[in-house]
């Protein structure tokens, strides 16, 4: 009986010895189990993890940002600035900063506007006007911070007017043009009093006719500045820009719906009579003029924009050169001969070191506003035709009312005075010679019969870094993608 409880005893020893021999090895089976399962689900997270990680892509130096200002500000040196680009900036045919992306800085200096001060003098108006002189230096990122950025000064700050063909030519007479375009003129004057903001042009309008006023930046003031050195900005993982929508930037920025936007017809949709056209939108390389330019030089315009086929794939990517030549070009002349510009694009080099032969016209650009160009339906650009005849003849008929002898002398001085402003009419009104009056309404038709018929006219300039958009056509046929074009790139 003592052996037996012995070997029992034994026996449920090694029992128990086995029972915790096999929960161990469960509880250590268990637990690998449990962080083979979580690394699995790690593994699984990780891609969508580093999809959504924002990469850095750096924007090269000299790249150009056009910058708008959104409202006037005060004529000082030290100024504030906040601006908003016009257009996206592209790096590896993805967007980097999105059109609207806000950029700041402040006035640097103010210089003197010579030419300006003199036109304006010789008419009365002896504000002492400047040419601010910008810098940028901040760039306000999605989540509201602010990155530093390094851009080149700028001092060439106009309002922008965007250039386009007219539907059709102007027919008729000379007289009966200038009956048309003084028309034209005037419902334009008419305008600025019916538009929203009417106050406050009234008022600036008000300042103009005054010998003295104060000075501002006006809204819609536009700079072209150029990155002095690389910026790196946080992207998303997104695919390349436009790769899944051909829609441009420009449909979204007009309010359109992107479905009906899809809808129309594109210039590379298949089966249409444009598919073969390519629409470009490129920055100068360098300036154009009519007065130095000359029949056959070429000149350079850089892509800015990637563009997709209806298929969605890329077809000319950014960063791509246009090789431009002038076919004509006419300097202004004194007598009020303008000058004359109009070229045509024959290349286009894509970065993988191939050329495509296309033929290129301008379509739309970029222009200082104050330049008051116009672009015919074949691409050529002049300045606009001014009324010659009209206002030099009217300022001359009211000059001569004044030596009326019936009716109000003061009425007929008021009347007559048109060459200093409000300061000119009233001194017209209270002088009591009627040859005061007359002679004032003589010097301003003088001046008008000058501007228009005896002065040097106005050349056509296109400065570095303008906007222009151009419809190209491949002279063969077009690539799928750029890589496959056959002919080497030609060095310029």
């Amino acid at each position: 009986m003592a052996k037996f409880a012995v070997a029992t005893r034994m026996g449920k020893g090694k029992v128990s010895v086995n029972h915790r021999s096999i929960r161990t090895t469960y509880i250590a089976r268990a637990r690998s189990t449990a962080f083979a399962f979580v690394f699995l689900f790690l593994v699984a997270l990780l891609p969508s993890s580093l999809h959504g990680q924002a990469a850095s892509i750096q924007i090269p130096a000299t790249t150009p940002l056009s910058v708008q200002l959104p409202q006037h500000v005060p004529m000082k040196a030290g100024e504030p600035l906040e601006g908003r680009l016009l257009y996206p900036v592209y790096v590896d045919n993805r967007v980097a900063i999105p059109a609207g992306g806000v950029l700041r800085g402040r006035v640097i200096r103010l210089d003197s506007d010579r030419s300006r001060r003199i036109h304006s003098r010789l008419r009365g108006d002896f504000t002492p006007f400047h040419v601010p002189v910008v810098q940028f230096d901040r760039l306000v990122l999605p989540d509201g911070s602010l990155q530093p950025i390094v851009s080149d000064r700028a001092r060439d700050g106009v309002p922008i007017l965007r250039l386009s063909p007219p539907p059709g030519k102007t027919k008729g007479s000379f007289i009966r043009r200038q009956i048309a375009d003084e028309k034209q003129r005037m419902k334009d004057t008419a305008a600025l009093f019916t538009k929203p903001g009417r106050g406050d042009r009234l008022v600036q309008f008000l300042y103009t006719q005054l010998p003295y006023h104060p000075e501002r930046i006006e809204s819609k003031t536009s700079w072209r500045v150029e990155l002095a050195q690389p910026l790196d900005v946080k992207v998303g993982n997104s695919p390349p820009a436009d790769a899944s929508d051909p829609v441009s930037h420009e449909e979204y920025k007009h309010g359109e719906n992107k479905q009906a936007a899809r809808e129309k017809p594109d210039a590379t949709t298949p089966g249409s009579d444009r598919e073969t056209e390519w629409r470009l939108r490129a920055y100068l390389e360098q300036t154009i003029s009519s007065a130095s330019r000359k029949p056959g030089d070429t000149f350079q315009a850089r892509v800015a924009e990637p563009v997709f086929n209806a298929d969605h794939a890329l077809v000319v990517p950014e960063g791509s050169i246009l090789v431009g030549q002038i076919t004509q070009a006419k300097a202004a002349r004194s007598f009020g001969r303008q000058g004359k510009l109009r070229f045509r694009f024959r290349e286009l080099d894509f970065p993988s070191g191939f050329s495509q032969p296309v033929e290129g016209t301008l379509t739309g650009a970029d222009s200082n506003k104050s330049a008051n160009l116009q672009m015919d339906s074949e691409g050529g650009v002049q300045p606009k035709s001014q009324n010659r005849v009209i206002v030099p003849l009217v300022l001359t008929l009211l000059a001569g009312r004044a030596l009326d002898d019936d009716g109000s002398a003061a009425a007929h001085g008021a009347v007559a005075s048109n060459g200093f402003g409000i300061v000119g009419r009233v001194v017209g009104t209270v002088a009591s010679s009627r040859n005061v009056a007359a002679g004032i309404g003589v010097y301003g038709a003088a001046l008008s019969f000058y501007d228009l018929w005896l002065a040097r006219g106005h050349d056509v300039v296109f400065v570095k870094n303008t906007r222009l958009e151009i419809t190209t056509t491949p002279t063969r046929s077009p690539m799928n993608t750029p890589g496959t074009a056959k002919t080497p790139s030609p060095s310029h």
